[in-house]
């Protein structure tokens, strides 16, 4: 058993490390708008600058169920928080395509290193309690979130300057990063044996649901205040409002998400989920004001509040294959969801428009539901 204060400590710094991965990437959301009309690109062109943070984030994964495996998982979460404080100035003063790409890539390495290594320390800690901890741990991710774009969007509103904001920004995220690190508990995720096992068919389900998850959350991101600006419902200094509240009902959601799994069981967690999200998809797309669609954007972050602490839990329960690397095939699979999304939405969008690329984002989420018991079916 871990001691009473070495347990509080390293819950502190969890949850620090949880913070600063969600207000790293929400802090870049509001600025999406900026650097569109900074560049004058169109939205195909926006969607593969987008694609490269995903990548950075896969090729970050790849690497790090390896060195996980070596070193635990300290070291590469203070170096992902450093690189998110260093690299998100730097996404305000890009000039060109090919240096936004770049350090969209830079920055997706940062959030995919440590987005890998924060959900392994997390369910050494749970083994170790015995105790439900991955919603509230993802609910300091979701706080992050809403504290990163209403920074953002507020200092932005206040004609601080993008460059001025972000460098608030970092100096935050290098405080709590800092305070963290060592506090996180030595945890047993040093192991011997092979870097890479073939992921189990149950995993890769796993997997593949993540990646229509995070496909959406990054949607949500990435596309929401392009949504609200270019259908007039709110003005562009205001589009991260939408993202906000989308975080803030995200947040809540999993603040309760341990009790409410603890109840209804993780199958019903996410068909619950999954209707919520489908109802407020519809509420984005068919709103003839902004109300409507803002109550859209709470629906939807309550209904996948819980959907990706309930998969990376799963993944630490089965027997199949280490949890590490079950882990990292997880975050890998969501991570791809970014990926292929943000250049898939931008591509819809292009097309049909963003309104019916966020129409099929709600169909998507419909495979979770139909999926959630042959998930559970698979792991018992």
């Amino acid at each position: 058993m871990i001691p009473c204060a070495n347990l509080s400590s390293g819950l502190l710094g969890t949850r620090l490390t949880f913070f600063v991965a969600g207000f790293g990437l929400a802090a870049w959301a509001p600025l999406v708008p900026l650097a569109k009309e900074r560049l004058a690109v169109d939205d195909r062109m926006l969607g593969l600058l987008l694609l490269c943070l995903g990548t950075g984030s896969v090729v970050a994964m790849l690497l790090t169920s390896v060195l996980n495996s070596r070193y635990g998982s300290r070291p590469i979460i203070l170096a992902g928080g450093l690189g998110l404080a260093m690299i998100l100035p730097c996404l305000a003063i890009a000039d060109t395509p090919v240096r936004l790409g770049a350090t969209l890539f830079a920055f997706g390495v940062s959030l995919g290193s440590i987005d890998v290594a924060m959900n392994i320390h997390a369910i050494e800690l749970e083994r170790a309690t015995g105790r439900l901890l991955m919603s509230g741990f993802h609910a300091r991710y979701s706080i992050g979130e809403v504290t990163g774009s209403a920074a953002v969007t507020s200092l932005v509103s206040l004609r601080c300057g993008s460059l001025l904001s972000t460098l608030v920004c970092s100096a935050l995220v290098t405080i709590a990063i800092v305070t963290a690190w060592p506090r996180l508990l030595a945890t047993r995720s040093r192991q011997q044996g092979p870097l890479f096992v073939v992921p189990h068919r149950s995993v890769l389900l796993i997997a593949v649901l993540a990646g229509i998850t995070f496909l959406v959350e990054g949607a949500m991101l990435d596309w929401s205040a392009l949504l609200l600006v270019e259908r007039d419902l709110l003005a562009e200094a205001h589009g991260g409002i939408g993202c906000m509240l989308f975080s803030i009902a995200m947040a809540a959601g999993r603040l309760r998400g341990d009790a409410v799994v603890a109840r209804i069981g993780d199958s019903a967690t996410l068909m619950l989920g999954t209707v919520l999200m489908v109802t407020g998809f519809l509420a984005v797309v068919a709103a003839p004001v902004a109300f409507i669609a803002l109550a859209g954007f709470l629906l939807v972050g309550l209904g996948i509040s819980n959907v990706v602490p309930v998969l990376c839990r799963r993944a630490g329960k089965q027997n199949v294959m280490p949890a590490g690397m079950a882990i990292a095939v997880i975050t890998t699979g969501g991570y791809a969801g970014i990926l292929v999304g943000p250049a898939g939405i931008g591509l819809i969008a292009h097309m049909f428009g963003l309104p019916m690329a966020f129409g099929m984002l709600g169909a998507l989420m419909s495979i979770v539901m139909l999926s959630a018991r042959m998930m559970m079916t698979g792991h018992r």
